[in-house]
């Protein structure tokens, strides 16, 4: 007969040894949605104005994305709370309040931006107007997350990352010079101008983004939550084993994803709207319009239904991670599983925030400036989140036995310091 501890021992390995999607959720969709229309503009324009030598930039940001947002997730599954919970319980209120309104803001402004890109996008595809296509993806995006439970939820979110794929196919149907590629991504000539700089800043700040960890912590602890007999690793230390391996490969897979897909969408600008002397791109939908006489028929298919998919993504977390935030930070019940009616406050920060963006989005705001003063706010607040999860990894009030390893430390510290680095530049060229 098998003992307690035997059938416990069986069972993680069962779980380790899980088929290979079932291992992929909250990582695999926070990378997928750092691919959201406004980051497919940044990467289009770094590609048609300096072609194959923006391409290091995506090399250099996966280990270090993937140090932040593993550190992001074990602080959620091992505490078995969202960031901004964390924060107020260890943290002062100045702090907590200036960080949760920073993010608001530029979450609702970026949500705008990707709204409004949608509409362009459709428009391209369909015809009509595209502020009404705007409105209507704003709408849906809030439906779906109030009525839809977490569990059911998060199944449309997995199968929308396979729009990114469609960046992957553009580059597919165009003549490659690999030779200059690999030369371009590995031997780049890098420049101090003040517009190659400025590139590299926001490339890097669209790649490492604050919501980003907001949405990935909170998810794992809505993982925990859907999971019968599953709780936070300080009271159910024995799960560590499974639920740690888990969010490693699902990290490492879904900002790989995230990545290899920026560095498709960078190619495919470098070697069809770079080579041909289009070096100015101030949207995804103009990226996608300039390819179709360049790249044809498909790859400005390809190009513009991939804006559709990715905002469907991303608008869901940048609102959901907004709603986490303010969520934890005012101890409101906060969970995409629970009714309207049981997180009113939670659910009314999703609908006011897209709202707010669509309406952002049909106004007269300057779409670029709206991007870049996104942009400067989540460069702004990425040094002090990302400072204060490093100090929460640590700590053993926080993380019990579980905190973080030598090498997480070396990879978040890397990672603070590149985004340090980054805002100084950024506010340099201002």
């Amino acid at each position: 007969m098998q003992t307690a501890a035997g059938k416990l021992d069986s069972a993680l390995d069962d779980t380790i040894e899980a088929p290979f999607l079932a291992k992929l959720g909250p990582g695999l969709i926070t990378g997928a949605a750092d691919d959201d229309p406004s980051g497919i503009a940044t990467y289009s324009q770094a590609g048609a104005q300096f072609g194959f030598n923006m391409l290091w930039t995506v090399l250099l940001t996966y280990p270090l994305m993937v140090g932040i947002q593993v550190v992001s997730a074990r602080i959620g599954r091992v505490s078995g709370h969202g960031l901004a919970t964390n924060i107020a319980r260890h943290y002062p209120r100045w702090l907590l309040y200036a960080i949760v309104s920073l993010l608001l803001i530029a979450n609702t402004i970026n949500i705008g931006a990707d709204v409004a890109a949608m509409g362009e996008a459709t428009k391209l595809l369909a015809g009509g107007p595209a502020h009404w296509y705007a409105i209507g993806f704003g709408l849906l995006s809030v439906m779906l997350q109030v009525l839809v439970p977490y569990h059911r939820y998060v199944r449309v979110l997995k199968w929308l990352t396979l729009a990114l794929l469609a960046y992957v196919a553009t580059v597919f149907v165009v003549h490659i010079p690999w030779q200059q590629v690999a030369v371009g991504t590995l031997l780049p000539h890098i420049s101090l101008k003040t517009e190659y700089v400025t590139t590299v800043v926001a490339v890097f700040g669209t790649t490492i983004s604050p919501y980003l960890f907001f949405w990935q912590a909170s998810q794992e602890v809505e993982d925990m939550r859907a999971q019968p007999g599953q709780h936070d690793l300080l009271q159910a230390p024995q799960q560590a084993r499974a639920s740690l391996h888990r969010i490693k490969i699902d990290t490492y897979i879904g900002m790989g994803f995230s990545n290899m897909v920026a560095f498709f969408i960078i190619l495919a600008t470098a070697v069809t709207l770079h080579m041909h002397g289009i070096t100015d791109i101030q949207s995804s939908a103009q990226a996608a319009q300039a390819l179709r006489p360049i790249a044809g028929e498909f790859a400005f298919l390809m190009f513009s239904a991939g804006i559709i998919g990715t905002g469907l993504l991303a608008i869901p977390v940048l609102a959901g991670s907004s709603a986490y935030a303010i969520a934890g930070a005012f101890h409101w019940d906060n969970s995409l599983e629970y009714t309207p009616a049981k997180a009113k406050g939670f659910y009314a920060v999703i609908a006011i925030s897209t709202l707010i963006g669509v309406i952002l989005s049909l106004s007269k705001l300057d779409p670029i400036k709206a991007l870049y003063w996104s942009a400067v706010i989540n460069g702004v607040i990425s040094v002090p989140v990302m400072v204060v999860m490093m100090l929460m990894a640590v700590k053993p009030e926080i993380m019990g036995q579980f905190v973080i390893t030598t090498r997480l430390k070396i990879l978040g510290w890397l990672a603070t310091a590149l985004m340090a680095l980054a805002v100084v530049a950024m506010l340099i060229t201002l």
